[in-house]
């Protein structure tokens, strides 16, 4: 898949990717969007003909999910994508295959997409923001109608070394996840594949077009969603969106001690044994910041190390 770096329509002055039709993808993202299409047909076709897992299934399903999401959650978004903290090799590398398990893609596409969407917020050179293309547009269209990001420009720490092995895994890794549940009969290939995958999918698209679908305050749309926290299960956390893009520099997205947030309690008990290190916590302003959103009041951003 070649690197293209995304450029805004207002400036090439091409058709803005949003105005293309829905079911045509860009160049080199015609695999994405077939894959999209079949777990939605198989997860669809799984559900008519087992619409009931049963017990033994139903937590086999739920034990990669969870794992997923906690490598989503704390490796690709709070570790390398904001720096916030520093993981264990061991630990961070048998997350990081929970999470591509769990369909969350290579960490250096996916933390190339995260940043330079911190850099260009709600801007047309956003590539999954509702304010500009649409609900869809931010949740599913994007995946596969955005050119994708430049890694050696937004991530060039995940291009080298052993990140470089989990690109070429990604494949591998989706194909085993999809498959592998036919081990145990037809019922445990599709919800430990693709009804599993759907799911995790949608969970992870909903913080990009639900949690930007807020009022414009300080010139974006970010906002917190209680409810879709426990749907998430181990990213239970990530729903905080708003708290994020204030403190982005954080590595605890629930900033008020109600505001539950798995993937920081998973954090602090790594830091008790060692296992994570240099942990960044929300400051006296990032509290501040917080309550002031929730009032629907301003308050300037903290930076993140990274973006």
């Amino acid at each position: 898949m070649s690197e293209v770096m995304y450029t805004s329509p207002a400036v090439t002055g091409h058709v803005r990717p949003w105005d293309r039709p829905f079911w045509k993808p860009v160049s080199g993202k015609a695999g994405v969007m077939l894959y999209l299409v079949l777990i939605h047909l198989l997860a669809i076709t799984g559900l008519i003909l087992y619409p009931i897992p049963g017990w033994r299934i139903a937590i086999l399903t739920v034990v990669p999910f969870f794992l997923g999401g906690l490598g989503t959650t704390v490796v690709y978004h709070r570790t390398l994508a904001h720096r916030t903290l520093r993981l264990n090799k061991v630990v961070e590398n048998l997350l990081i295959f929970w999470a591509m398990f769990n369909g969350s893609g290579a960490p250096a596409s996916w933390v190339a997409y995260h940043r330079l969407h911190h850099a260009r917020t709600d801007t047309p050179e956003d590539i999954s923001s509702p304010r500009q293309g649409g609900f869809w547009w931010a949740h599913l269209r994007w995946l596969y109608q955005s050119a994708p990001a430049n890694t050696k420009k937004w991530c060039p720490d995940l291009v080298r070394g052993g990140y470089r092995f989990w690109t070429y895994a990604e494949v591998p890794v989706l194909l085993l996840s999809l498959t592998f549940g036919l081990a145990l009969g037809w019922r445990a290939f599709f919800w430990l594949g693709a009804i599993r995958l759907v799911y995790s999918l949608h969970m992870q698209c909903l913080v990009n077009s639900l949690t930007h679908l807020g009022p414009i305050r300080d010139g974006e749309t970010s906002q917190n969603v209680w409810w879709l926290g426990p749907l998430q299960l181990a990213a239970w956390g990530e729903n905080w969106h708003r708290n994020h893009h204030f403190n982005a520099g954080s590595a605890r997205l629930g900033v008020q001690w109600w505001q539950t947030d798995i993937g920081w309690y998973f954090i602090c008990a790594l830091e008790a044994v060692g296992l994570a290190k240099k942990v960044r916590r929300p400051g006296p302003r990032a509290r501040k910041s917080e309550q002031a959103a929730e009032d629907g009041g301003s308050a300037s951003p903290e930076p993140s190390p990274a973006s």
